[in-house]
């Protein structure tokens, strides 16, 4: 088969058309290394590829940092150590030199390398080599999850003592991370997963108190995920260099790989989101959080995550989107211009983007403006540095992918003079510290200090203000707020008294909420107000009838409000109390497109289209979502009174199981389905029993899987095993033909491997790719399976996707549908080809052709090998049963 003949079947089978790219790449560019021309950088910035670790069987690397001596040390995600020595910039050969760090032992050195695989983070720092193992280890050979000290005891520039000096019980993706050296040059900062058990801390600056603190009814992830993992979620600790105290600093984070710290001393982290939220109201996305004293960021396990609006936890200061973080840093070193010195640099794995962050002071605390510093089609970012030259140093790969590392340097015309001096501090960020400085337990004269800012308009003021309070002994503020008549500072002090007062406590501190004129509020400050009930109510159960009741004639004449988080903890507090008319006017929300309505994901940061075609293995969900995406308030609402017993009709029982039918044709992210079906099952233990067949036929038990996470579907699922299917296993597969392939089988594995939902078949499918009804005429089974395999080695033109750079720095991914003199106009969705936008042609300074297949490789993968050939019949017969494959096989 030729070459020409491999582009038009990979054309044929998985890429995006875009029939009339232009062809501006320069031939420069196109002989340019790959590795380089795929990258996209701001203006005046340059790239070297330095080394591809996989093609010297080093494996995929996912950590470094420099020593003392400005040598870089990386760390194989599943392997070793290395060392480097790395030529200046400019020099003929970047290439390094490279050696494995071994352990000396006595007086000879050992044959083995340092058993340190399986390392997140590392950090030179205190003459010593910091390293943070993430794995569950199998023997002796191998370190278990937790952070260990390596020394060079005798000076001979090899390292031979290892110290555990924190065990720590978690490990994958979600387990312990990075180390990062504090702003005072004394101490370090160590940042895990939420899937890391918080050890025991010798002090907390969140106060240990956490609970969930949600009365929305709790379902756990569908799926699993997460199930068993409860508060405070990720965490960051302040230790000392020999790793002896341990202070908890902040938690609340889902999956937090790293943090570092501006000038100022203030710290920032990239937190990341849950994809199979996607679409539903308690979806976060990834986001850049400034991480103050005590802070909480309010993650919880299922549909259980606070809202930022919450005030006992603090907002992002830029919401990204979807992605999959891995480092953050600061550009502290850099011989950069001022801009990019000063700004917070954040990898995102999945859509190969380094975004940067510029920091404006906002009070106590910062707004954040993202730009697209530097992104690559594919380019799986895990780790990156300043180094000692000014030069940004960063690597791609992780789970195995090959691995490259690189460096970035400044060439343009502005100056790149050190400008890394801490700018004058704001009056509320100083504020804000001294409030801090009562985060360490109690002191004199803390709550007459931190008291008179609970009513605080700044939102990290206020919470800094509180977190003092709380470190207090609160039998000397507990009478206060009973007696506080500001119903701003009221509202903080009943939340601090929820989290450590008592029962006994709880008509007064109703009572006292009772007293305050809700409608003189803002909107904050209600929301504010209502969060300090839900946190009463959920700290200390249902009251009294007498009190329960004088709550549910407060807050149920201000629902239904005017926002939707101002909805959710209304209808939530009134389920829990069972207000009579809540049923009622929450199926009046969930029937009326009132509200705000907000879309969670084109509020973001990253135009959820403009990441689809930079990843398709990750992008095609974020596609289908967007098609059909569930009101994301709806689902909260139909969720929210799944428990509610009272003020129920007939007819308001079929307007809410026919809501559950009509909830099931919406796509969303991967765990949807299963949350609807939990709330949908709850619902309908309240029904009568003689009408529960009724309902459950009515609210749509037939369009659903046994398990109820998935919508039923006619297809056959395989049977595996997998298996990771390569090139060169396809003569031995295909040696014996496609004798006795069955028909029927086949075309359910089209289905399953999900090749219909792109591509036709007699008519049936999607039409995204092209239709592969004629493929078995034109092509033989080792080539279709050949580019099924490998869909990204050759891309025809014809049907690929276009990289558009602009002038701003940021670049659009889309399939060029037309253009005028005027404008490019591109289409971004496979599955929703009629919606475009349109690119100014005077805005673009490149046009390049992507270097990833919308077909991602992997597909086949959970087929066994009977299956994959009767997929390959079903293929070659175009999906015809009497085609001659079938007729001529089994003669």
């Amino acid at each position: 088969m030729t070459r020409l003949f491999v582009a038009i079947i990979f054309a044929m089978l998985f890429s995006i058309s875009c029939e009339d790219a232009k062809e501006t790449d320069s031939k420069s560019t196109q002989e340019l290394d790959p590795k380089l021309s795929k990258l996209k950088l701001q203006p005046g910035f340059e790239a070297e590829h330095l080394y591809s670790p996989a093609d010297n069987d080093q494996g995929s690397w996912v950590a470094m940092t420099f020593d003392d001596k400005d040598r870089l040390i990386t760390a194989d995600q599943y392997g070793a150590l290395y060392r480097m020595e790395i030529p200046p910039i400019g020099a003929d050969d970047v290439t390094p030199t490279i050696e494995k760090l071994k352990i000396q032992t006595g007086e000879t050195v050992a044959d083995s390398v340092i058993q340190m695989g399986y390392a997140q983070g590392l950090l030179y720092a205190f003459n010593s080599l910091y390293v943070m193992v993430n794995h569950r280890g199998n023997d002796e050979f191998e370190k278990s999850s937790g952070l260990y000290r390596l020394q060079d005891t005798d000076n001979d520039d090899q390292y031979d003592k290892i110290t555990l000096l924190k065990a720590l019980n978690g490990a994958g993706e979600h387990g312990p991370h990075s180390i990062v050296m504090s702003p005072d040059g004394k101490t370090l900062h160590v940042i895990a997963g939420n899937h890391t058990d918080l050890p025991e801390m010798d002090s907390y600056r969140l106060p240990k108190v956490w609970q969930d603190d949600n009365l929305f009814p709790q379902v756990k992830d569908p799926r699993g995920h997460a199930n068993d993992r409860g508060a405070p979620g990720g965490w960051i600790a302040k230790i000392d260099p020999e790793g002896k105290n341990w202070e908890l600093v902040s938690a609340g984070f889902r999956n937090p790989f790293d943090l570092d710290f501006n000038d100022e001393g203030d710290m920032f982290v990239y937190d990341s989101d849950m994809e199979w939220d996607l679409g539903m109201p308690w979806y976060r996305p990834t986001r850049i959080c400034h991480v103050t004293s005590g802070s909480e960021f309010g993650w919880r396990t299922g549909n259980g995550k606070w809202s930022p609006a919450y005030p006992d936890n603090l907002p992002a200061i830029v919401n990204i989107g979807q992605g999959s973080p891995t480092n953050v840093v600061y550009g502290r070193g850099a011989k950069f211009p001022e801009k990019y010195q000063k700004s917070i640099y954040a990898f995102d794995w999945s859509f190969g983007m380094i975004y940067a962050i510029h920091l404006t002071p906002n009070g106590s605390s910062y707004d954040g403006e993202r730009e697209e510093f530097l992104s690559g089609i594919p380019l799986p970012l895990t780790d990156g540095v300043i180094g000692p030259d000014g030069a940004m140093y960063f690597m791609s790969g992780g789970r195995r992918l090959d691995s490259d590392l690189y460096r970035v340097h400044y060439t343009g015309d502005e100056s790149v003079a050190a400008s890394n001096e801490a700018s004058e501090l704001t009056e509320e960020n100083k504020i804000r510290r001294q409030l801090e400085a009562y985060h360490e337990g109690p002191k004199e004269g803390a709550i007459a200090f931190a008291w008179p800012h609970l009513n605080s308009e700044d939102r990290f003021l206020q919470y800094a203000a509180r977190i003092a309070v709380e470190h207090q002994p609160v039998q000397e503020w507990q009478a206060k707020v009973l007696a506080e008549k500001d119903p701003v500072a009221l509202a903080q002090g009943v939340i601090a008294l929820a989290r450590h007062g008592s029962k006994a406590q709880q008509t007064g501190m109703l009572n006292a909420l009772l007293g305050v004129d809700y409608a003189s509020l803002s909107p904050q400050h209600q929301v504010d107000l209502l969060r300090a009930f839900e946190l009463t109510l959920s700290r200390f159960g249902v009251p009294s009838t007498s009190t329960k009741n004088k709550v549910i004639n407060y807050l149920s004449p201000k629902y239904p409000a005017q926002t939707d988080v101002l909805n959710q903890l209304l209808s939530k507090t009134l389920a829990y109390l069972d207000d009579p008319t809540v049923a009622k006017k929450t199926l009046a929300l969930l029937e009326s497109n009132t509200g705000e309505n907000v879309d969670v994901m084109a509020n973001t940061a990253t135009d959820a289209s403009d990441l689809i075609l930079r990843n398709p293995q990750y992008g095609m969900d974020i596609a289908l979502t967007l098609k059909n995406m569930p009101p994301a308030q709806h689902t909260y609402y139909g969720m929210v009174i799944e428990d509610v017993d009272k003020g129920w009709t007939p007819e308001l029982r079929e307007k809410y199981f026919k809501w559950f039918n009509k909830a099931f044709s919406f796509k969303a992210g991967r765990s949807y389905i299963g949350f609807i079906d939990k709330a949908r099952k709850k619902a309908l233990t309240h029904v009568p029993k003689a009408k529960f067949d009724f309902y459950d036929k009515m609210s749509g038990a037939d369009l659903l899987t046994s398990s109820g996470n998935d919508l039923a579907v006619s297809t056959v699922s395989p049977k595996g095993p997998r298996h990771n299917w390569k090139v060169d296993e396809i003569e031995p597969l295909l040696a014996d033909g496609l004798k006795g392939r069955d028909f029927e089988y086949g075309k359910s594995m089209f289905a399953s491997t999900s090749c219909v939902t792109c591509h036709t078949m007699q008519g049936e499918g999607q039409n995204i790719g092209p239709d592969l009804t004629q493929l078995g005429t034109r092509f033989s089974p080792e080539d279709i399976l050949k580019a099924i395999i490998d869909p990204n080695d050759v891309i025809s033109d014809q049907y690929n996707s276009t990289v558009y750079t602009l002038k701003d720095g940021k670049s659009i991914v889309g399939r060029l549908m037309n253009e005028t003199d005027q404008n490019y106009v591109v289409s971004q969705n496979p599955y929703a080809p009629d919606i475009t936008r349109e690119i100014a042609k005077d805005q673009v300074t490149d046009i390049k052709m992507s270097t990833v297949s919308l077909m991602p490789p992997g597909t086949i993968n959970s087929l066994n090998e009977d299956e994959l050939k009767d997929l390959l019949a079903y293929l070659i017969s175009g999906g015809d049963p009497k085609n001659p494959i079938y007729t001529e096989a089994n003669n």
